[in-house]
């Protein structure tokens, strides 16, 4: 993996606002978020040669139709030599990005697009929605017949994080708090009024001590990236962004699997990463940490060297992690204040972590931005995927 070490950067991204969106068909989201990618890349469409779009959720059928080249007719590419669907749930753009990478530095691919869409806002029914996210990754023989879904195994891992570090719920609900903060300044962002602990702290009981605004909601979205080679990247754009480091590892399917729930394989794929682009937390301007619940980010944030174990929650709640903090945290607003639209909470994120290196994150935009970490985690969990992205290659 370290040969991929600046050898391909992204040029071009693109999102629509995430939201709910009856009137509005899937496909419009894909074929807008890729036409705003192409624009911002300053290509012309037909420099892609290989399309790479993501798993949508809410309907079988469309799927099926991102794996038979839609994509490719409605945006009338004519040079395209394979559309080959890529999805690991939430760590779908991160497997996307190294897999463009390989591509290209083989030759075998010159300009790759990542694209993704999903409707679960309105595609499917408010239960249709609690149903798939109770089943999706949760194993039908140990886990289902039980009761196990998404939120009681973030109340899980939250209790047994406590448990260890003394972590307080206000902690947990700094998070949120630090999060839509980011928000308010995002105008892709759903939630964007000004949100207080008291209104975190005051909101129904999920499962213990997951409150309802610690939570997610589903919503409609898009967005897309595009990636070539570090040199050609160079001749397209005045700030290319560069693939500097890649750490994973993958430790379980069962929950219950899962050697360590307080603190998962955060360290050691992030290690990897940190080494592949030989650099260390302390370089990092930006850190880009999933967050689907605050316990996630908490954990993320601590086991890539952001804080001392047990330290994070404090960070959050005095403003470190916030809008001209010390350490930038999830500037897009995450998963807990843009909204959650399947595989896309994470490849939004990733499209955030560019952004902000090529300095068009607009209100939001942290200056002079040079190196961002971004993570990102599929399933119930099941993995651990850490990318440095940079504007110049140490």
């Amino acid at each position: 993996m370290s040969k991929l070490k600046g050898k391909v950067a992204f040029i071009g991204i693109g999102e629509v606002p995430t939201g709910r969106f009856p009137e509005t068909a899937a496909i419009y989201h894909a074929i807008e978020s890729a036409k705003l990618a192409i624009r911002d890349a300053g290509i012309n469409k037909d420099e892609i040669d290989y399309v790479l779009p993501c798993a949508a959720l809410f309907s079988p059928a469309f799927n099926t139709e991102l794996v038979t080249c839609r994509i490719v007719e409605e945006l009338g590419l004519k040079n395209v030599k394979k559309n080959c669907q890529i999805f690991a749930g939430g760590s779908s753009s991160t497997c996307a990005t190294e897999i463009a990478a390989s591509l290209i530095n083989s030759g075998a691919a010159s300009t790759i697009l990542f694209v993704h869409a999903d409707r679960l806002g309105t595609g499917v029914s408010l239960q249709g929605g609690i149903d798939l996210f109770a089943q999706a990754g949760i194993s039908a023989e140990w886990e289902v017949p039980f009761g196990q879904h998404y939120s009681s195994i973030a109340a899980m891992c939250t209790m047994r994080y406590k448990y260890e570090t003394g972590c307080t719920d206000e902690q947990m609900a700094a998070v949120c708090v630090s999060n839509r903060k980011w928000a308010e300044l995002n105008p892709n962002a759903f939630f964007r009024k000004p949100l207080t602990m008291e209104e975190v702290m005051g909101s129904k009981m999920l499962s213990t001590p997951l409150r309802a605004k610690m939570s997610n909601m589903l919503f409609d979205g898009g967005c897309a990236f595009i990636i070539t080679s570090a040199e050609r990247a160079r001749a397209i754009t005045e700030k290319p962004v560069y693939l500097l480091g890649e750490g994973g590892v993958v430790t379980h399917f069962v929950f219950s699997q899962e050697p360590d729930v307080a603190r998962f394989g955060w360290a050691r794929a992030g290690k990897a990463a940190f080494e592949m682009a030989g650099l260390t937390p302390k370089d990092m301007d930006i850190a880009e940490i999933y967050d689907s619940y605050p316990i996630y980010q908490i954990i993320g944030f601590e086991e890539l060297g952001f804080a001392e174990r047990g330290q994070a929650g404090e960070m959050f709640l005095k403003g470190d992690t916030w809008p001209g903090g010390k350490i930038p945290t999830t500037t897009n607003g995450g998963m807990l204040s843009q909204g959650h639209t399947g595989a896309g909470g994470a490849c939004a994120l990733m499209v955030e972590t560019v952004r902000q290196l090529m300095g068009k994150a607009g209100d939001r935009q942290v200056k002079n931005a040079k190196f961002a970490v971004e993570t990102a985690v599929g399933g119930t969990y099941m993995d651990a995927q850490v990318t440095i992205l940079g504007t110049e290659i140490p």
